[in-house]
């Protein structure tokens, strides 16, 4: 409802009012505000660990799992799942500091998964090594909550994160609460992203970070004209990049891309827990949310396109944070 405009009777309405208004008030007042102002300088990006969560080694069937956890166990659990090229700090740090989720945060105790050799600082796996499928990561899942005493928790993942959860929950709906997917693809990797995804992979494991493989991780988490929306942001990614481990990341990207379709329908065999599914506009994975959504069960799945963005965590966190809030409210997790 529009609510009319009515103007104060006590306003001034003429120019000669409004300064013998200005006139009236000292410019003592002026100066006395001035000096109760402080210049403050934006604190520097990191996509590095601050501190602020307590790492733990988890074991499991195929190697250790890196699980950083913060906030108050014996709370109601989130867990945390990353995309491709990033690790739990570089994904999900920024967006859990950021001022909207403080409320949320002392709700619930967040677990951080990293997929294996993907943490800051990781050796390079093994030669003789075989990196997990997407299902075995999702199995992994079982590890953490064992170690933990976890007995359900709720999902957030992003792109290769949120395809992992995503099984894991088609698998044990019981064990999960409800989830958060950003940019989740259900559909196996296409002929285009199969050859491209190749040569990147040869590229990392043969001659580190090309150019090549650089662009690929810009777009896959920008999309395009990254440079032309936030340029101080996407140099910081090209930068955070450019530390990952090659090797490690090619074995990731190549456990993604011979991911399985997720064999799931509206009418017959679909994810029973709520889901919200989350885009960015400028994202070129909204097509795959587009298709995703139209295989989830209507009655709990929400779809979420986020206008003016395509890394939706660092570009747009205040309406990803309310919409977090509203739909663990919708599904009575928080007040």
């Amino acid at each position: 409802m529009k609510v009319p405009f009515v103007r104060n009777k006590k306003m001034p309405t003429t120019v000669h009012e409004n300064i013998a208004l200005l006139n009236m008030m000292s410019s003592d007042n002026f100066e006395d505000e001035l000096k109760s102002v402080q210049l403050h300088f934006p604190s520097n990006r990191r996509l590095q660990n601050d501190g602020a969560c307590v790492e733990e080694r988890v074991r499991t069937s195929r190697g250790d799992l890196l699980v950083a956890v913060r906030g108050d166990r014996n709370k109601r659990a989130i867990i945390t799942y990353h995309d491709l090229g990033l690790n739990y700090a570089a994904n999900f740090q920024a967006f859990f500091n950021f001022i909207d989720m403080r409320a949320l945060m002392d709700k619930f105790c967040i677990y951080h998964v990293t997929a294996p050799g993907q943490e800051e600082g990781a050796p390079t796996l093994p030669e003789d090594y075989t990196y997990p499928s997407m299902d075995a990561l999702a199995s992994q899942i079982d590890f953490i909550l064992g170690h933990f005493g976890i007995r359900s928790f709720i999902g957030f993942g992003v792109g290769a994160g949120a395809n992992i959860l995503a099984r894991y929950a088609l698998v044990s709906p019981q064990k999960v609460d409800a989830l958060v997917l950003i940019n989740c693809t259900s559909t196996q990797a296409g002929w285009t992203e199969w050859l491209y995804q190749k040569i990147n992979t040869r590229q990392l494991r043969s001659s580190g970070m090309t150019q090549g493989a650089l662009d690929y991780l810009m777009w896959h988490h920008f999309g395009r004209s990254t440079d032309d929306r936030n340029h101080d942001l996407a140099q910081v990614y090209k930068e955070c990049f450019s530390h990952v481990n090659p090797v490690n990341l090619a074995m990731f990207i190549d456990s993604y891309l011979r991911r399985t379709d997720l064999s799931i329908s509206r009418d017959t065999h679909s994810i029973k827990v709520p889901v919200l599914n989350v885009t960015g506009a400028l994202s070129p994975h909204v097509d795959d949310t587009v298709t995703f959504n139209g295989r989830l069960d209507p009655s709990k799945t929400s779809w979420l396109n986020i206008s003016d963005c395509g890394m939706v965590l660092e570009e747009q966190p205040s309406k990803i944070a309310e919409a977090f809030r509203l739909f663990l409210q919708g599904e009575g997790y928080c007040r």
